[in-house]
């Protein structure tokens, strides 16, 4: 069988860096975005190149434009992108190509362009319906700009979108969250990803909470919410198929792990998101972009962070560069060994709440048993009621380990015994 992978695209700039955040992102640098495209273009003739040349290259079955926000670029400049993705590799004609879109950020003639220059599915940066609460997230959207991109989405065809939304928020009610919940549930997204807010260190959020200028979020409030959210949005018809992942319910999906040769199903909906179960499935994806991070050819790596540096590097490229699938632009890397692709795999796979981690993956992965290889970690989770053993519905002939419903709120408690 043909092996697949994956494409992320890191688009870095912001018009406005919101104080809770941490990615790799630059407010006022927009003049730089023709450069930038032009550099990205070289980077992915560079490694389409390198992969081209594999003795087994493998398709490209989902592409992700993160950010950043991606939707700051034209209709255009994506097409040129994904012109040139699709002439330096081999794409599969139902690849996934997704785009996170700020709301306000789109229009119905870019979200037209979006579309046919062959992006299907759209995550749009939601995060919040009160008004307060987008302020205080420093957000420049109102929640009727999140009425209309989903509506002017919607007429542009896309079936396909994604609500991304945030709770614990400092001073947040457990009333205000599920007033959101209950908003983005009338929009019917095919998908919704929910995430507790971590104050990060380096950000304003976490500067002002280390100074007691921000309420810290309660965590038994955050727990509250959590919980409810799992109940509510299961009662409303979508598949909780990983800890902070929703997709509306409607067949099952098969995914083949060509790595492994084996195929396991993601219950009730062919809305999951493939690409971010590349990630899960410990599964290659190649990284492009300023501070792009990567893993495929045994390697995990990472690119210059500066959108400057990034494009010098693309521009000049007098690094002799020959391994894949390191470009000019990769400043770190780090060939894995056979303990960290099992860390990885746990960690990573753990996080498929209904899937899990498969006894019969995980031997034709690494050659070894599951309890082989973890006998006391797997015993003591299962002992502390953070893990649970079941037989799959999902990987014929096989046990899986999978995370309780106390596991999922306790999950790095679980996830550090792997590391």
């Amino acid at each position: 069988m043909k092996p697949s992978t994956s494409l992320y695209l890191h688009i870095p700039f912001c018009s406005h860096r919101c104080a809770y955040c941490d990615f790799n992102t630059y407010a006022g640098q927009e003049s730089l975005i023709p450069a930038y495209i032009n550099a990205l273009i070289k980077e992915i003739h560079w490694i389409g190149n390198q992969t081209t040349q594999l003795s087994n290259y493998p398709t490209i079955k989902t592409i992700f434009f993160g950010g950043g926000t991606p939707s700051l670029l034209t209709g255009t400049q994506i097409d040129s992108v994904i012109s040139a993705l699709s002439s330096a590799f081999a794409l599969s004609p139902d690849a996934e190509i997704t785009i996170e879109a700020n709301p306000g950020t789109t229009s119905p003639k870019k979200l037209d362009e979006y579309r046919r220059a062959g992006v299907n599915r759209i995550s749009f940066g939601v995060q919040s319906s009160i008004t307060e609460e987008l302020r205080l997230l420093e957000r420049a959207h109102d929640f009727f700009a999140v009425i209309e991109a989903v509506s002017t989405a919607r007429k542009a065809g896309f079936d396909n979108l994604n609500l991304d939304l945030i709770y614990a928020l400092p001073e947040q009610t457990l009333q205000s969250w599920q007033t959101t919940v209950k908003r983005i549930l009338d929009l019917r997204p095919e998908h919704i990803s929910a995430y507790a807010l971590t104050l990060e260190h380096g950000t304003p959020f976490g500067r002002w909470a280390s100074r007691g200028l921000l309420p810290i979020p309660n965590p038994d409030l955050a727990a509250d919410m959590y919980e409810w959210t799992m109940d509510y949005f299961l009662q409303s018809g979508y598949a909780q198929y990983e800890i902070s992942n929703w997709a509306k319910v409607n067949t099952e999906f098969r995914m083949q792990n060509a790595e492994s040769n084996s195929s396991f199903l993601i219950p009730h909906s062919a809305f999951i998101c493939k690409h971010n179960l590349q990630y899960w499935r410990s599964l290659p994806y190649l990284g492009l972009g300023a501070g792009a991070h990567g893993y495929a050819g045994g390697y995990r790596y990472s690119n210059a962070l500066r959108i400057k540096t990034y494009i010098e590097r693309l521009t000049n490229h007098q690094l002799p560069i020959t391994n894949y699938p390191l470009t000019p632009a990769t400043v770190n890397k780090h060939k894995q060994t056979l303990k960290d692709d099992i860390s990885d795999f746990m960690i990573n796979n753990l996080r498929l709440v209904e899937a899990g981690v498969a006894e019969s993956d995980f031997r034709l992965r690494f050659g070894s048993g599951l309890l082989d290889v973890f006998p006391k970690e797997i015993g003591e989770l299962i002992g502390a009621g953070l893990l649970e053993k079941k037989t799959s519905e999902f990987c014929k002939n096989s046990e899986v380990y999978r995370l309780t419903r106390r596991g999922r709120l306790l999950g790095n408690r679980a996830f550090e015994k792997f590391v």
